[in-house]
């Protein structure tokens, strides 16, 4: 097994590749030949760093149309299952990943890790409204805190609307976990004067889609979850600096951060790699 102060560059991007291609932490070493921690300290490592980078770099977003919602996992074990004898709570159970996308670009602006609560959705909402340069239509589902954090956030200089989405009753004949059928939706317009046909939260809901079939440990009835909240925040920071800034929107025909002007080049993993040794320039 290559350790990490042994792995070069080729193996560097052999393992980030695997990695954003929604392998876990076991198929990657079993690919590569890469150490287990090794391949975590490298997650861990490289994952800080593009948390920073794009920290800084989306910002002053000229964006028109936002769409917000949350998507659940669990770090270390389930909720129900934490104990303060193998866990502590603030760092073990449920989590949830706050993601913001523009309609139009299909730009990822910010994310946060955290609880489905007011201190979260207040957080996230003002990381959001600091990166905006512009009045923007935000629509969300129903979830209650958002209002408060929009109106901390925005005050009256925002067009929100809520999109509420009415399911039938659970399907009793088919397996546990099939959904109920969704038979309608009502459109609460809240703030301002949002334009009633862009009120959707349809892009993030196929954005959270696609973060679930990209990173391994987000997948569902499996044992690959995260261990650490910190392992777990990497790889979100990761895969979301591979969909904003190296991989190519079908729709788009460019990257995300190509279609906002933050980019004028498709990023390789060579060079998102080179962010992680302060060498990178874009």
């Amino acid at each position: 097994m290559v350790t990490l102060n042994r792995l070069d560059k080729a193996h560097q991007a052999q393992a980030i590749r695997c990695l954003i291609e929604g392998n876990s932490i076991r198929s990657t070493v079993r690919m590569t030949g890469v150490a287990k921690n090794t391949v975590v300290k490298l997650l861990v490592a490289v994952g800080s760093a593009l948390s920073r980078y794009q920290d800084e770099k989306l910002r002053n977003l000229h964006c028109q149309r936002i769409q917000c919602d949350e998507i659940w996992s669990f770090v270390y074990a389930r909720q129900k299952n934490v104990t303060s004898e193998i866990a502590d709570p603030q760092i073990a159970g449920d989590v949830w990943t706050w993601t913001a996308i523009d309609a139009e670009t299909k730009l990822i602006p910010c994310w946060l890790v955290g609880k489905r609560d007011a201190v979260s959705a207040e957080e996230f909402i003002k990381d959001l409204a600091g990166r905006l340069e512009n009045r923007v239509q935000l629509t969300t589902d129903r979830l209650k805190v958002y209002l408060s954090g929009i109106v901390g956030a925005f005050d009256e200089e925002i067009d929100y609307a809520i999109l509420h989405k009415i399911y039938g009753a659970d399907r009793q004949t088919e397996a546990r976990y099939s959904p109920a059928i969704c038979t309608g939706c009502e459109k609460k317009p809240t703030i301002g004067d949002p334009d009633p046909k862009h009120i959707s939260t349809g892009y993030v809901e196929r954005q959270n889609f696609t973060m679930r079939m990209s990173m391994r440990r987000f997948t569902r009835l499996t044992n690959a979850f995260s261990k650490k909240v910190e392992d777990h925040a990497a790889s979100i920071a990761l895969y979301l600096m591979w969909y904003n800034f190296g991989r190519i929107q079908q729709t788009l025909k460019m990257t995300p951060a190509m279609r906002s002007g933050l980019s004028f080049t498709l990023w390789t993993v060579e060079e998102i790699l080179a962010l992680a040794d302060g060498s990178a320039s874009d």
